[in-house]
């Protein structure tokens, strides 16, 4: 996608170095359409340079810092030195994200896509999400619910989750718990059993949430997690302990939720 409007002023660009002067370099944005910015050759590097060639080559792309716009006389003036190797990793790959989203978006509405269709969508995404991309992650970790409050149709947003679905690799984090449960009663064997049940969900865990509780040692159930991030898995993983320490206390038992594996020692 690229915009069809101008980069604002200390916005990093990414663009491709396309003529080389004495006095500095031209970059082509790939952000923007028609959109060609100038690098004077005090702003490629730091220090004295001698031969801006020595520095830059054309082909080459770069993150640029805008440093002003002039759209009466279409001059954008950009400077390569100002950005730091952190800023440059984050835009290079920010930039892959949206060209990655790009795609995604020609395998949801197909090739002959045209750019008004593409700008209604894409718009949507950026408003809601900040990025294509981020709106794609989300449809892929959340499904229908993540755009069920934008103004996509449901044919949109179906053809949006299934492709997120396909092709989305989403980030996971795993984190893991334990749960004593004790009960003296007749039944303790169908109470914990029942416990179980209840701690893992009794189908009701969201799709974007993977939760198995297994057998550790008389009395205790190891509860793993594995969801898009931290606080939905504790969220979870502390919802599942409390669901078994519910029902085990029903029967007349105890359930008490740790962190840590409990040792033969203990």
């Amino acid at each position: 996608m690229k915009y069809s409007g101008w980069p604002e002023s200390g916005e990093l660009v990414v663009g491709r170095i396309d003529e080389i002067e004495d006095f500095g370099v031209f970059v082509d944005l790939l952000e923007y359409e028609d959109k060609r910015g100038l690098c004077h050759i005090s702003e490629v590097a730091s220090g004295w340079i001698k031969n801006v060639r020595d520095h830059v080559s054309e082909g080459q792309t770069v993150v640029a810092k805008v440093l002003e716009v002039d759209e009466e006389s279409v001059q954008i003036d950009l400077s390569i030195k100002d950005v730091n190797d952190h800023q440059r990793k984050d835009k290079i790959q920010e930039w892959k994200n949206e060209q990655k989203a790009d795609n995604w978006m020609e395998l949801a509405f197909g090739e002959d896509l045209d750019d008004e269709k593409y700008a209604g969508v894409a718009n949507v995404l950026l408003a809601e999400f900040g990025s294509m991309y981020d709106g794609f992650e989300q449809a892929a970790i959340h499904g229908t619910e993540a755009l069920e409050d934008t103004d996509l149709t449901d044919e949109e947003v179906d053809a949006i989750v299934e492709t997120a679905r396909e092709n989305v690799s989403v980030p996971y984090v795993n984190v893991t718990g334990y749960v004593d449960l004790q009960v003296a009663s007749p039944d303790g064997v169908d109470a914990v059993k029942e416990a179980l049940q209840a701690a893992e969900g009794n189908g009701e865990i969201p799709d974007e949430v993977d939760l198995e509780v297994t057998y550790v040692g008389s009395p205790e159930y190891r509860i793993t997690v594995r969801a898009p991030d931290y606080k939905t898995a504790e969220s979870h993983l502390e919802e599942s302990a409390e669901r078994a320490a519910a029902v085990i206390a029903e029967h007349g038992g105890s359930g008490e939720y740790h962190r840590e594996r409990h040792t033969e020692e203990e």
